[in-house]
Order: C-alpha cells, then structure tokens, then sequence
C-alpha cells in the first residue's frame, strides 16, 4: 500500500507525549515533515530528538494566541500544513455534581475551541490546494459513554457533531475530516483515570487496570501506537475516500453495531 507521505507538512498539537507522540512519530516514518507543540520544553526536547528535523514548538492547546503562533511558526518553517492532528489531554474526571461551571469553560476552551481554532487557521491552505487532512483525536467515549468522564463524554461530543459537519462543507475540496476514538490506551490519560477510579472504588491501581482489561475483548489495554496507525492511514493518500466517520481503535469494547 502506498502511504505517499513524503513531505507531507503535519502538524500533530500536543504531540510530545502519548498518543501525540506516537503519531508524529508514525507521520516521520512514513516520510513526513513533522512539527509538534506542547506545554512543557523538556518534554518537547525529548520527543524532538526521536525525529531529526522536527519542529518542537512550546504552545498550549486552549490558548487562542498560542495556537496561532504555533501554526504561523510552522507556515514559515515549512511552508504550509497539509495534514493537521488534532490532539489534546482530555479534561479531568469528575461526577456532574462536583464540577463547577469554570471546569465545563476549561474543558470547552481545551477540548472543543482548540479543535476550532487551529482548522480555521490551516483549512484555507487546504482547500485552496485540493488537498487537506483534519484527523480529530477523540475517545470511545462520543460511542459509549466512559464512567466518571461527565466532562470528555460531553463535549467531545459537540467535536464529532462539528467534525461531521465540517467534512460535509470541504469534501468537494478534497478535505478530508475523520475522527479517531481511542480506547484505554497507555498513557498519562489512563493513569489518572485509574487513580480516580481507585480512590472511588477503594480499590489499588493494579485491581482497576486489570478490571478494565477483563472488559475489553481483546483482554488489554491499548498501546499509542495502534492508534496512531489509524491516524496515519487517514492521514495518507491511501484513505482518499474517507471522510466524515469517526472510528474507534479499543480492542472491541465498544459494543454498538
């Protein structure tokens, strides 16, 4: 199967840890000119150095004003994005009776207008060219919702609706928009589920993980990798008839047809 990625421009946000990382990382394999953003230059520094060549760029997701200066400083270094990773932490767990209203407008301005912001920035490039990528990292749980994430079931929510939306409006441009719902997968995301989920439950971390295991067909929890494949995939020349869907990567825990 050929991918044609060679000197794609991609832009992964929040890319230097987790499932970000292991996009970019997939992107850079597969040829691609890659740039990432996130938080914290340490981190960013330590995902850079697996990919020779890739833009770091500190910038947080639910910033307006970083978000234009990440994807201006990837414009001028590169020249353009053709396939823009929409990623992000998701917002914390919570029961609906103890989140505030200033935990639904972080989550909004992190989840939902993050996503917004940067396709607005990059989508006239695309459809100007005939070409584009908007790929949305999401969760399983816009499918079935996850226990203890009021917050992520939500609003990642109003992301598929827009997303769906959004690719009915630039597919004649050749600007494909798909939404990838990630599973338990190993990441920061998952440790600090199982932490809240333990000190709920009284529970230890270790007797969470493997009831969450138990549950999935496929008996374990997800790797970054495995969903960062799917996202390549969408990603490349090879998925050229795939728009508007929202696909899920849990090991079959999802149960819906």
């Amino acid at each position: 199967m050929e991918l044609n990625l060679k000197n794609r421009i991609v832009l992964v946000t929040a890319g230097s840890k987790g499932i970000g990382l292991a996009t970019a990382l997939g992107f850079y394999k597969s040829g691609a000119k890659v740039a990432i953003c996130g938080r914290t230059r340490s981190t960013l520094d330590a995902a850079a150095a697996q990919m020779p060549g890739c833009q770091a760029l500190i910038g947080d997701v639910s910033r307006s004003e970083d978000i234009e200066g990440v994807i201006a400083a990837v414009a001028q270094e590169f020249g353009s994005i053709d396939i823009l990773v929409n990623n992000a932490g998701g917002p914390p767990p919570g029961l609906f009776v103890d989140l505030a209203d200033e935990d639904w407008d972080k989550a909004i301005e992190l989840t939902l207008k993050s996503v917004i912001r940067a396709t607005r920035l990059v989508l006239p490039h695309m459809r100007a060219q005939k070409w584009g990528r908007i790929i949305n990292i999401s969760s399983t749980g816009v499918k079935q919702p996850v226990l203890g994430l009021t917050l992520s079931n939500s609003i990642r929510m109003a992301v598929l609706g827009w997303a769906k939306t959004l690719a009915n409006q630039v597919a004649a441009d050749n600007v494909l928009v798909n939404t990838i719902c990630p599973g338990f997968t190993q990441t920061d995301r998952i440790a600090q589920i199982l932490e809240q989920q333990s000190a709920a439950s009284g529970k230890s971390i270790e007797e969470i993980a493997a009831g969450l295991a138990a549950q999935i067909p496929m008996q374990r929890i997800g790797r970054p990798e495995e969903v960062a494949n799917l996202a390549v995939f969408l990603g490349s020349e090879a998925a050229s008839y795939i728009t508007g869907t929202s696909i899920q990567v849990d090991g079959g825990s999802v149960q819906g047809f």
